[in-house]
């Protein structure tokens, strides 16, 4: 116990920048130096920027009791001494772990990804943790949750697919930002504006003559994939075009190229819009395959923008989304709720079209 005891009362020291080599309390109690541990010290960056240990703890807990020169002065010690806080006496100072969950179905989907990747390095750059648990491990999100809380997160961003699971469990007092869902007054819902992003892309393939655009929709429980379609029909509604039958595939180019063969058949189809960038480089196979030529013979449009979309054959026209400022704001705002700010749910992002060679 003596030694769990001393171990707490070091950490607390850190949190509260008592400069290294100062006599602990209370008065009497033996001296006892830091362990040599290879990391750099609040008193090292101190002695460095020309300050107290306390400034330095002002600084690294966000306090605003800190003149902006002294804390960029800080902050540059900091860099250069390569500093990095220490995590658990940050957590006694402040009460919170700072660290934050991400929540998702799977992150094999590339928009997954792509948003994952946005969140950690926005929660990085603030200092936080994230502890990351997907449905196919947890089960339930249900038990996702209870597995956060176990850790100890401050809160948790849910993301795309397991969005609607959220409403079907109880976060039990977990603050949490959810990505892409209905309104809810559990929790904070930001995403992109995917209706209007469907509607952008229906009327550019309608714009280049098409009569009709046929649709390949993404999952039938998923609510992104749910507004792309209604933008699509409410785009075709508003120009009096025919609204064909979607397809519903399931985010793969496998599934793309699949649905994209009984499309290529079809002389009619001169317009195709697929919900994301990986069903559409499924259809752009299936036309080659049958032997229509893209843009020539079929306009196909794409969703999200990934990363080899102007790789494709023809590059892809397509709707982009955001992620990196989709994931900053989802950890802003929860870093916000964490930190018992008020929160409204802001704006929905809206996307942009990206034309290229296939549309």
């Amino acid at each position: 116990m003596a030694k769990h005891d001393d171990e707490l009362e070091e950490l607390r020291r850190i949190a509260d920048g008592v400069p290294e080599g100062a006599p602990h309390a209370p008065a009497g109690r033996s001296r006892r130096g830091p362990k040599p541990s290879g990391r750099v010290s609040m008193a090292t960056v101190a002695a460095r920027a020309g300050v107290s240990g306390q400034t330095v703890s002002r600084v690294v807990n966000d306090s605003p009791r800190v003149d902006p020169a002294t804390r960029e002065r800080v902050e540059a010690a900091m860099a250069e001494l390569g500093y990095r806080p220490h995590r658990a006496a940050r957590a006694l100072r402040t009460g919170r772990s700072m660290t934050i969950g991400v929540v998702a179905q799977t992150l094999a989907t590339v928009g997954n990804s792509a948003l994952l990747q946005a969140v950690a390095q926005s929660a990085e750059a603030r200092g936080y943790a994230l502890a990351v648990v997907t449905l196919g491990a947890a089960g339930r999100i249900g038990d996702a949750f209870d597995r956060l809380h176990d850790q100890g997160v401050d809160g948790a961003i849910v993301l795309n697919e397991a969005s609607a699971l959220a409403r079907d469990a109880d976060p039990a007092g977990l603050a949490l930002v959810v990505v892409d869902a209905p309104a809810d007054p559990r929790f904070t819902v930001i995403g992109t504006d995917h209706a209007a992003g469907a509607r952008i892309a229906t009327a550019h393939l309608l714009d280049r003559g098409a009569a009709t655009v046929h649709h390949l929709a993404g999952p039938a429980d998923s609510f992104a994939a749910a507004e792309r379609e209604r933008g699509w029909r409410e785009e075709l509604a508003a120009r009096g075009a025919r609204i064909p039958a979607p397809l519903r595939g399931d985010w793969s180019a496998g599934s793309g190229h699949a649905l994209g063969g009984a499309l290529a058949a079809d002389p009619d189809v001169t317009a195709v819009f697929a919900a994301n960038d990986q069903m559409a480089l499924g259809v752009l196979r299936a036309f080659a395959d049958a032997g229509r030529r893209i843009p020539e013979d079929v306009a196909v449009l794409g969703f999200d923008d990934i990363a080899d979309a102007a790789q494709f054959r023809p590059p892809l026209t397509t709707i982009r989304q955001d992620f990196a400022a989709l994931g900053e704001r989802a950890v802003r705002i929860l870093i916000d709720r964490v930190e018992g700010q008020d929160v409204s749910d802001p704006a929905l992002l809206v996307p942009t079209l990206v034309a290229r060679a296939s549309a």
